[in-house]
């Protein structure tokens, strides 16, 4: 089979790494790919947001499947392109991707299903947002509706950074903004669930812990994430018994009702409190980093489930796990997620060696004349599994401090709060 795989970061390099391991593939192609990637797969430079172009590729090269990474694509209606022009693709279409595409229409559906959430409200005028500002107990989060690379989420702790955080979004922060939602902040621990679905069935796809923080002890700005575990510590089988039946198949129920079909991995986003389960969000992608935790884990061929999927016969399926632990820390450029330099050299790369349970995911590189260069905010993905977290993150840290690299910076304490 020929492959495509749409993305660049550290989650597309996940899955590209997991998929070459496939029987069934011959080749792989990046579209556009990392410096990563490049060692495993063609890389091509092409706009992913040109479905034109994009179609016209997919033809010329006979590809036999595109995998879909990032959510932008996505919402956007990649798939419904590409499955009108007779090529298979996986990945949630246009209609389902309003699941992450639209913050108000998930909360719409919790509202309608009764699915557990934090209470809210929608405003498309500063004027009443700031009225119910003025009224709510804080702390309170404002967030944009559309997509914002997961940074337009404010958690305001007064009445003033609140207000502020209403007026970035509607002038633009995050894109042309209509509409507002403001929800009560809940106290709990967060969970990434994941789910994978053919459009009749679904199975679960493993937890994650992701950390969104930029500093140490999860605080500071959020980002697109700083690192991750697997599994979640939190979970035990009263608890996934909940978030299957208040939390997915109602969701699920939904898209259904609406004549909607949901084909793709499902990331869910919950806060538990007292072992109970409350919808943060939904993506409608594999996570990152958690996909970079999640994958190494995984036993059963990634390619069989994708092809499951497209084919809807998911329920054949039998996804086996290995019984360790995973630990991802991202090396980011410093500045991120704020300003940052481009185009960074990373130096000594090639001495950091790759074995089964230690190896490096990229994101934000790129391969030009024989070095690598460092060109987004996250950098590269540091990963290790095995049977203890603690000793994972040990692991981790001396990887990263062996490759010494001076314009970047991490987390120390990713996992701290179930390892320390």
């Amino acid at each position: 089979m020929k492959i495509a795989i749409l993305g660049s970061g550290g989650r597309e390099h996940a899955i590209a790494c997991q998929i070459s391991k496939s029987k069934k593939i011959n080749k792989l192609y990046c579209l556009p790919g990392n410096a990563g990637t490049k060692l495993i797969a063609e890389n091509v430079k092409i706009d992913i947001y040109d479905f034109e172009k994009l179609r016209k590729f997919v033809e010329e090269f006979k590809i036999n499947l595109v995998i879909v990474g990032p959510e932008k694509p996505l919402v956007k209606g990649i798939v419904d392109f590409l499955t009108n022009k007779g090529i298979k693709v996986f990945g949630p279409d246009k209609f389902s991707s309003q699941l992450e595409g639209s913050k108000i229409f998930t909360k719409k559906i919790c509202e309608k299903y009764k699915i557990p959430t934090a209470k809210f409200g929608v405003f498309n005028n500063v004027k009443d947002a700031y009225k119910y500002l003025e009224k709510a107990k804080k702390p309170i989060v404002v967030k944009a509706d559309g997509l914002a690379a997961g940074k337009g989420v404010y958690i305001c702790e007064d009445t003033e950074s609140s207000k502020k955080a209403v007026d970035e979004i509607f002038n633009g922060k995050f894109g042309s903004a209509d509409q507002i939602l403001i929800e009560e902040f809940l106290q709990g621990e967060e969970m990434s669930y994941f789910v994978i679905s053919d459009g009749k069935t679904f199975k679960k796809f493993n937890t994650a812990q992701d950390h969104k923080r930029v500093g140490e002890g999860d605080k500071g700005k959020n980002t697109g994430g700083m690192g991750a575990y697997s599994p979640s510590g939190l979970i035990n089988e009263d608890l996934d018994f909940k978030i299957i039946e208040k939390v997915i198949k109602p969701t699920f129920n939904a898209i259904k009702d609406m004549k909607g079909k949901y084909k793709g991995f499902l990331y869910v986003g919950l806060m538990i409190k007292d072992n109970n389960p409350y919808l943060v969000e939904y993506n409608v992608r594999m996570g990152d980093p958690e996909c970079q935790t999640i994958l190494p884990l995984l036993e059963t061929d990634l390619l069989d489930l994708i092809l499951s999927c497209c084919e809807e016969n998911l329920e054949d399926q039998i996804i086996k796990w290995k019984s360790k632990k995973s630990m991802c820390v991202v090396l980011c450029a410093k500045g991120y997620p704020d300003k940052y330099k481009k185009n960074i050299e990373i130096p000594n790369l090639e001495t950091i060696t790759n074995n089964k349970d230690t190896f490096i995911y990229h994101a934000g590189t790129e391969f030009v004349d024989n070095k690598i260069y460092a060109t987004g905010g996250r950098v590269l993905n540091f990963v290790n599994i095995s049977e203890d977290l603690k000793e994972s993150r040990q692991t981790v840290i001396q990887e990263i401090e062996k490759l010494d690299w001076a314009n970047g910076f991490y987390r120390k304490d990713i996992g701290f709060r179930i390892i320390d």
